[in-house]
């Protein structure tokens, strides 16, 4: 009687891992179709690869209304601030602009690819507020960078912009990490001792 459950931890642990595994690579793939179809002067291709991969996530999620609703919370907001910094005029994008002195619509769908990581690939951060921030203020520059490395976005005052994208990012990973806590659509809640549900 006290094996059975044993056994089914050890059977689930994989499981999770196989699942975090399929969107890292889905994500950093997408991020790579995103950048490259944007700097190729092809910036539907990343859209599209964004909506599908984005589309498989739903199907995934415990509660598919809830995850919807992170996507498009954090692809505008993300889009904003993005806009934000281009008005600026710290970064520069050659494609996919429909409105000057806005960030090119192809971004939203980057940040859709951050979206559905909240509540998967980068779970890990809940409850730890000051790693995120060092995690953002680290890997935001870098991705812009990258991008810059890509022809995807041309960075004015390189070390102006970067210092801004950190100090941006430092915040912005926090604030996400903490919204799809609360709008968890992927795991299922379960009841604790008093009644109110968590998630797993």
């Amino acid at each position: 009687m006290s094996t059975a459950p044993n056994r089914r931890t050890s059977h689930e642990r994989p499981l999770r891992a196989a699942h975090m595994g399929v969107y890292l690579a889905t994500t950093q793939i997408g991020w790579l179709v995103c950048v490259m179809s944007a700097a190729a002067q092809r910036p539907w291709w990343g859209c599209a690869y964004a909506l599908i991969a984005t589309a498989g996530h739903l199907t995934f999620a415990q509660r598919p209304s809830s995850e919807a609703r992170l996507v498009v919370t954090i692809a505008a907001s993300g889009w904003v601030w993005d806009s934000a910094v281009v008005h600026a005029g710290l970064l520069e994008y050659p494609n996919g602009v429909v409105l000057n002195g806005s960030a090119p619509y192809w971004l939203a769908a980057l940040w859709a690819l951050f979206a559905i990581q909240l509540n998967t690939v980068l779970r890990w951060l809940r409850q730890r507020p000051l790693i995120a921030a060092l995690v953002g203020a680290i890997g935001g520059p870098a991705s812009y960078r990258a991008g810059a490395a890509l022809g995807a976005v041309h960075v004015n005052e390189p070390t102006t912009a970067l210092v801004v994208i950190a100090a941006g990012w430092a915040l912005i990973l926090p604030a996400a990490i903490a919204i799809a806590a609360r709008w968890d659509g992927v795991t299922a809640p379960v009841r604790i001792g008093n009644g109110r549900p968590r998630h797993e």
